[in-house]
């Protein structure tokens, strides 16, 4: 992934935002946070949001499956100074869905992910639900 786009570390285009205390456990051996941790971290940022976003109402009987993700990191990460995940939806698709989040310490970007999110029923993919849909502007990146 080649480096983002300058306009994505712009925290004031994430409608949401998450506080995260990284953990002692979560240092690797040059004490910086490890990689596996922060995809935790994000993944932990993800729920957040989607419990935010629809309140996992608009999911009923269907499953989010993580298609892929993609991990940019600029800076270190160290312990225990908080982390800020900042969220958005950057583009809806029938069944799947695009999330762009960027992880700041000391208000400095220092992690871009971006992850690419089905929705899966009983039988398969499934469509975005219409309530998530209507609701999906307020939590899309702003211009």
């Amino acid at each position: 992934m080649a480096r983002p786009d300058p306009a994505l570390l712009d925290t004031a285009r994430y409608p949401f935002s998450c506080a995260i205390e990284p953990r002692f456990s979560d240092l690797d051996l040059n004490h910086h946070i490890n990689n596996v941790a922060m995809a935790g971290m994000l993944e932990d940022g993800r729920v957040r949001f989607y419990r935010a976003a629809s309140g996992q109402d608009d999911f009923a009987g269907l499953a989010t499956m993580v298609a892929s993700i993609a991990i940019e990191y600029l800076g270190e990460t160290h312990y225990p100074e908080t982390l800020t995940i900042h969220g958005a939806i950057e583009k809806l698709g029938q069944s799947s869905q695009q999330v762009v989040q960027i992880v700041t310490q000391g208000g400095k970007p220092v992690v871009f992910a971006r992850t690419v999110i089905v929705m899966v029923g009983p039988q398969g993919p499934a469509p975005l639900p219409e309530a998530y849909r209507a609701r999906a502007a307020g939590w899309s990146l702003r211009p």
